[in-house]
């Protein structure tokens, strides 16, 4: 089901969803524009994951509308939904590569899944996304050959190969040492404006946000809690933001999960 003249590439409005009985989004509202790089924020448990899958269509919310591309998400049948996500790319947390196959095949994998382009052609291709993330000499190397930079940018080679309209990058720094977050960061800064795309990265890293992103959302007890520009980060006196900023272990967010004290609970009352 197609939209009429969406306004925005990304639109959430009023979305819950919940696991079971505990809710994670309660009345989530956020646009994001094309062309924009938006980072989501937030608490571990958050829901920050969660967002991604709603709108790649992994997820169903319980209310609310997702659209992506002018597309009604939830709405959509099995063929209507695959011929979307071919228009949104994926950067999983650890990069997910096939482990089998050397760098070449991973990022060839998807011309040979999802089209009918002769091999001579995939060559081209894959080696042309391999020299956009500096790796086009490290085509034969396996998985297991690579530093956890490397992975991570034949991963976003991958998931670049059939120039998404939407990228999506759930934790893309983590596990990276400063300089392999550099060369990320810069990658898809440089990748989301030479291809024209708008992208959603779920981060825990300040720093690289304040570098990369154009506006932060902040998620906080399953709402949007702020929409800011980085700067306003550095300057804000909101306590959620400034433990979060700070790494501060106690604050709005508790140390401890909360539930029933452990003795009543013990005590079966």
């Amino acid at each position: 089901m197609v939209l009429s003249q969406p306004t925005a590439m990304i639109n959430l409005h009023g979305v819950r969803f919940s696991y079971a009985d505990r809710t994670i989004l309660n009345g989530i509202d956020l646009s994001v524009r094309k062309g924009e790089i938006v980072a989501v924020m937030g608490g571990s448990g958050g829901g920050k994951t969660t967002l991604l899958g709603l709108i790649a269509g992994r997820l169903k919310p319980v209310s609310g509308l997702v659209t992506v591309d002018g597309f009604d998400v939830p709405k959509l049948g099995k063929t209507e939904l695959y011929r979307l996500r071919r228009r949104v790319g994926m950067l999983f947390q650890f990069g997910a590569l096939f482990t089998d196959l050397n760098v070449y095949d991973n990022v060839a994998f998807p011309y040979r899944e999802q089209t009918d382009l002769p091999e001579p052609l995939i060559r081209t291709l894959v080696l042309m996304k391999l020299e956009a993330v500096g790796l086009r000499g490290a085509h034969r190397l396996m998985p297991a050959e690579l530093s956890g930079g490397m992975a991570r940018r034949v991963a976003l080679a991958r998931a670049v190969a059939l120039d998404p309209a939407i990228m999506l990058y759930d934790e893309p720094f983590t596990g990276l040492d400063p300089i392999s977050v550099g060369i990320i960061g810069r990658l898809i800064k440089r990748l989301n404006q030479a291809l024209g795309m708008t992208s959603i990265i779920v981060t825990h890293d300040l720093n690289e946000t304040l570098r990369l992103a154009d506006r932060v959302i902040v998620l906080a007890e399953g709402k949007v809690h702020r929409d800011m520009v980085p700067e306003e980060i550095r300057d804000t006196n909101d306590p959620f933001i400034r433990q979060f900023a700070d790494g501060l272990p106690d604050g709005p967010v508790p140390f401890h999960y909360p539930g029933k004290d452990y003795l009543t609970e013990l005590l079966g009352q």
